[in-house]
C-alpha cells in the first residue's frame, strides 16, 4: 500500500512540474458612482472572469460623481497608481482626448470586424467619440425623466394615468400638491452637481451652449433665457424648495414631493426607496420646445489607459463584454439606464421581454429618439465651467439673483474659461 501511495506523489509530482504555470492578467478598474454601478461591476467583472479564466479584475475606490471621476485619472496620470481601464462621464470624453491619454481604440474595433453583429452599430459607437476618434465603448447612457408620486397627484386634483405633458402643467400642479400642506412639496428637479439636468431644458428649448465655432458662449441667449425662468417658477410657483441633492431624493422616496426631474438611472434606487409607501409612476420629460426640443445623453463609456501590450488586449476583451449584450442586460434592469447595445435591447435572451414586464422603464426608452449628446465643453477648464454654471443655478433657488443676472453672470464667467484662438 505505502508503494502504491508513493507512485501516487511521484507522478502528482511530475504533473506539477510539466504543466506549465498559469498566466494571468490583472487589470485594475477605476468607475464612478458607486450607488448607481457597484452591483452592476460585480455582478459583470464576476461573469467575465468566469468566461476568461486568465484575467483578473480588480476594482481601484471608486469615485462619487463624473467630475470627481475625472480630476483622480488627470491627478494620476503618470503614475502607477493609474488604472487600466476607466469608466468616464460621456461628456468628459473630451477632456481625455485633448491630453490624449486614452488608448484610441478604433483600430481595435477595426480590427475586431464584428462589432455590428456584436451589437455595436455605428450610432452606438459614435457615442464614445471625439472628432470621429474612438475613445472608448458607451457603457452606461441615460436621459432625464420625470417621476411622480401618483398618490399625491390623485389628491390635488390631477390624473395620474394623464401626467403633465407640458411644464406649464407640471408647476400648476406642483404649486396644488405644495398647497396640500403637511410638509409637501410640489417638485424636486436636480439642478446640482453638474450642468446636464440644465442641459435637459436648454436643448429642451431648442438651444445650445457655445456657438458653432465654440468661440462664444450661447447658453445665456433666448433658449437659455427661457430655462432658467423656468426653474425660477418652479420655486416661486411649483412649491420646488432649496434641497441637496440626497435630500431631494430622500423627501420624493419619502412620499413629501409631488414630482422628481432626475436620471432615468436613478430609477431602480427610487423603486427600492420607495418601497410600497406610494404609487410610483413615470413618464417623458417636457420639452420647452416640442419641435425642436432634444434631450442630453447621460452616462459614461468604458475607456482603455493602458498601453502595456498584454493588459490592453485583456482590457479590449472586458470593455467589450461589458459595454456588450450581457453587460447592457445587467446595466439597465440594475440601474435603469436605457440600453446601448442593439442586440441586447433586441434579444428575448437580454432585455427583448423587460420593457413589457417593467413599464416604469418605458418612459426613458421612448425618449431616445430625442437624444443627442451631453455638451463636453472645450479646454482644460470643462470642471470649472460646470461649476460655474451649477452656482449660478443655485442663486437662482435660493432667490438670492434674478434668472437673467445669473444666466449673465454665468456667461460672462464662462467666457473667460474657454480656449483662446
Amino acid at each position: 500500500m505505502k508503494h502504491i501511495t508513493r507512485i501516487l506523489a511521484a507522478a502528482a509530482i511530475s504533473m506539477a512540474v510539466s504543466v506549465p504555470a498559469y498566466a494571468e492578467t490583472t487589470l485594475t478598474v477605476h468607475y464612478p458612482m458607486p450607488g448607481f454601478f457597484k452591483n452592476v461591476m460585480d455582478t459583470i467583472s464576476k461573469k467575465f472572469m468566469e468566461e476568461n479564466p486568465d484575467i483578473k479584475i480588480q476594482f481601484a475606490s471608486p469615485s462619487a460623481t463624473y467630475e470627481e471621476g475625472i480630476q483622480t485619472i488627470l491627478r494620476q496620470l503618470g503614475t502607477n497608481e493609474m488604472p487600466d481601464v476607466t469608466f468616464i462621464g460621456l461628456n468628459r470624453l473630451r477632456m481625455i482626448d485633448e491630453r490624449n491619454v486614452a488608448v484610441d481604440l478604433g483600430p481595435l474595433v477595426q480590427k475586431d470586424g464584428h462589432m455590428a453583429e456584436e451589437g455595436f452599430s455605428d450610432t452606438i459607437l459614435k457615442l464614445a467619440q471625439v472628432k470621429g476618434k474612438q475613445i472608448g465603448l458607451a457603457f452606461a447612457t441615460s436621459n432625464p425623466i420625470m417621476y411622480y408620486n401618483a398618490d399625491l397627484v390623485k389628491a390635488a386634483g390631477g390624473d395620474p394615468d394623464n401626467p403633465p405633458k407640458t411644464w406649464d402643467e407640471v408647476i400648476a400642479l406642483g404649486g396644488k400638491i405644495k398647497a396640500l400642506g403637511n410638509g409637501v412639496d410640489g417638485i424636486d428637479f436636480r439642478w446640482q452637481g453638474d450642468d446636464w439636468m440644465f442641459s435637459a431644458l436648454l436643448f429642451g428649448a431648442g438651444g445650445h451652449m457655445l456657438s458653432a465655432d465654440e468661440g462664444t458662449v450661447a447658453f445665456n441667449g433666448p433658449e437659455g433665457q427661457k430655462a432658467v425662468e423656468l426653474i425660477q417658477r418652479m420655486v416661486k410657483e411649483g412649491g420646488m424648495p432649496v434641497f441637496t441633492k440626497p435630500a431631494g431624493e430622500q423627501a420624493f422616496a419619502a412620499g413629501k414631493v409631488g414630482f422628481e426631474f432626475q436620471t432615468t438611472g436613478a430609477l431602480v434606487n427610487t423603486i427600492k426607496n420607495v418601497g410600497t409607501k406610494f404609487d410610483l409612476r413615470t413618464a417623458k420629460l417636457p420639452l420647452l420646445d416640442p419641435v425642436n426640443g432634444k434631450l442630453p445623453t447621460g452616462g459614461n463609456a468604458a475607456v482603455i489607459l493602458t498601453h502595456d501590450a498584454a493588459k490592453q488586449e485583456a482590457a479590449w476583451k472586458f470593455v467589450k463584454f461589458a459595454a456588450g449584450p450581457y453587460g447592457a442586460s445587467v446595466v439597465v434592469p440594475g440601474t435603469g439606464y436605457v440600453p446601448n447595445n442593439e442586440l441586447a435591447a433586441a434579444s428575448p435572451e437580454y432585455l427583448g421581454d423587460f420593457y413589457k414586464k417593467n413599464p416604469l422603464f418605458k418612459a426613458a426608452l421612448s425618449q431616445m429618439p430625442v437624444m443627442i449628446p451631453w455638451y463636453a465643453f472645450p479646454g482644460s477648464n470643462g470642471v470649472r465651467v460646470t461649476q460655474t454654471i451649477v452656482d449660478n443655478l443655485s442663486r437662482i433657488v435660493d432667490q438670492s439673483a434674478q434668472p437673467k443676472e445669473a444666466l449673465d453672470d454665468a456667461a460672462s464667467d464662462v467666457t473667460g474659461m474657454l480656449p483662446r484662438s
